[in-house]
């Protein structure tokens, strides 16, 4: 079956201060979701799913989903708090969505059976990320194996605060052999470094591959993501039910753990940006004029 583009665009934008998913970046008013699904419709994507939070459904679809279901075939998935394996409910104080694992699961009714791709709302990954994940989808017809697209450590951090990266190891296959989410990763010159306690560093060093939740996968991983959230839920939301998050990297680490599928890296040497922070904005706009002025893009995307 054709494959389909998920996109999470269900983050609060906390660090960021606002609903960064709307925010134009270039002087034509193109948002950086636009040059994701103009390259993944480049590279043959033909659908796509929309994963928002429903109460901003109307200001998401002025901005984004009226004018690019005039190209793909536009579908939205919500990713409610409430939305949960039976018999567990929601802390009182909970605001913050579940997480990206969950996101994926809010969609499961949009996916179905065909195979898709995942991408966040508001990182650049750049063409040859569509073209390789939509070619492993189409010709790779094993059901336990999936994908993800490794960038190198150092073309993915910013200058103005932390960022959460999931840290790969890669077998001499080309494999995917252990990825552990760290959730504070400094830039140290063309390098980095991860905290814990924010006293501690633990130094990375450049060429490190990492994932920016741009994966591919088969969808019998729908239920093994099902398991594994149910799972870790209960302890989760017990050791800290504001912020408890389920991620992608721990799913699949999980997966990979019980062998119950594989995940091959495709590697791109491409630069990652993206708008964690408000400060990062200019060097995003920075970035997309360079890429037009090399004519990778035109000046406004959609006619």
């Amino acid at each position: 079956m054709e494959p389909v583009l998920v996109i999470m665009a269900a983050g609060m934008g906390s660090r960021y201060g606002g609903l960064k998913q709307i925010d134009p970046v270039d002087v034509a008013g193109n948002l950086i979701i636009d040059f994701s699904i103009y390259d993944a419709l480049r590279a043959g994507f033909q659908s796509v799913v929309f994963i928002i939070k429903q109460e901003i459904e109307e200001p998401f679809k002025e901005a984004i989903g009226n004018r690019i279901s005039q190209h793909m075939k536009v579908s939205y998935a919500f990713q409610h708090l409430d939305m949960l394996p039976a018999g567990f409910k929601i802390p009182p104080e909970r605001t913050k969505p579940w997480g990206t694992t969950h996101a994926v699961l809010c969609a499961e009714g949009q996916i179905g059976s065909r195979p898709f791709a995942v991408i966040n709302a508001d990182d650049y990954y750049g063409p040859g990320a569509f073209e390789t994940l939509y070619g492993f989808l189409t010709a790779d017809s094993e059901e336990s194996r999936h994908a993800l697209v490794g960038y190198r450590l150092e073309n993915t951090l910013t200058e103005h605060g932390s960022v959460a990266r999931g840290v790969c190891s890669v077998d001499q296959n080309g494999y995917l052999s252990h990825i552990v989410e760290r959730k504070k990763i400094y830039k140290r010159g063309e390098s980095g470094a991860f905290t814990e306690d924010d006293e501690t560093f633990t130094h990375l060093p450049k060429g490190t591959p990492v994932s920016m939740n741009c994966w591919g996968f088969k969808p019998s991983i729908l239920s093994l993501f099902r398991r594994n959230f149910k799972e870790n839920f209960e302890a989760g939301v017990r050791a800290n039910p504001e912020k408890y998050e389920h991620l992608l990297p721990n799913a699949v680490q999980d997966l990979m753990t019980r062998g119950q599928g594989s995940v091959k890296v495709l590697d791109t040497p491409d630069k990652w940006f993206g708008v964690t922070y408000q400060e990062d904005k200019a060097e995003v706009m920075k970035s997309i004029a360079a890429l037009k002025a090399q004519g990778l893009y035109s000046d406004k995307l959609w006619d």
